[in-house]
Parts: structure tokens; sequence; C-alpha cells
């Protein structure tokens, strides 16, 4: 079973930047798409980045230019570069994988998330 492991978040006053990491176990001969998502306290929970498993990338308007998702395959690593951050942004933010491909789980798995935290 896949096993996603988020870390790297933490406090930062706005205009400042992150870096989350996912490191990630488990993997098996099939598909991964990655992506992260965010919840803010008392809100449903957004996306916020996509990587298909070829590379392609995907942002929501609300952080197009400010985030990017990207991966070290030999580390079983995702990352979300995060600049020109402001206090909208503080939320927990997870790591997740759908696992795809002929004979693979069809499952999605998530991570326990990491806090960001942004003062104005």
């Amino acid at each position: 079973q896949v096993r996603l492991v988020e870390s790297g978040g933490g406090s930062v006053q706005a205009g400042g930047s992150l870096r989350l990491s996912c490191a990630g176990s488990g993997y098996k001969a099939c598909r991964y798409d990655m992506a992260w998502y965010r919840q803010a306290l008392g809100k449903e929970r957004e996306f916020v980045s996509f990587m298909y498993s070829d590379g392609t990338t995907s942002y929501p308007d609300s952080v197009k230019g400010r985030f990017t998702i990207s991966r070290d395959t030999a580390k079983n690593t995702v990352y979300l570069q995060m600049n020109s951050l402001q206090p909208e942004d503080t939320a927990m933010y997870y790591c997740q994988t759908f696992e795809g491909g002929s004979g693979c789980s069809a499952k999605s798995y998530w991570g326990q998330g990491t806090q960001v935290t942004v003062s104005s």
C-alpha cells in the first residue's frame, strides 16, 4: 500500500516562500498521478496543483504563477514550491496520489497533511 508523508510546512510572513515535500513509499509498477490539495479552517478541501504521470502539470488560477509542483523520481518525492505566499494561502496542505494502470488498485492515497500559516 502506498504511504505518503508530507513535510516542510511552517509559519511565514506574506510574500515569503516555502517548499513542501511529499515522500512516498510502497509504489508498484503502476501509473501515479500526483496532486496537492489544501483545506483552510471551516472550508472545503481544494485542489492546488496536479502532475500527471507523464509530467504534465495543472494549477488553479488562485496559485498559478506562484506555486510549482515537481518531482524527484529517484527519491520518490514530490515537491510544492510556494512563492509570494499570502494570508489566504493559510491551510493544511495534503499530498495525494492516484494509482492507475492495468492490474493496479485505481485508488487514491493521502498523506496526513502539513500546516502552512501565512501572516500579514
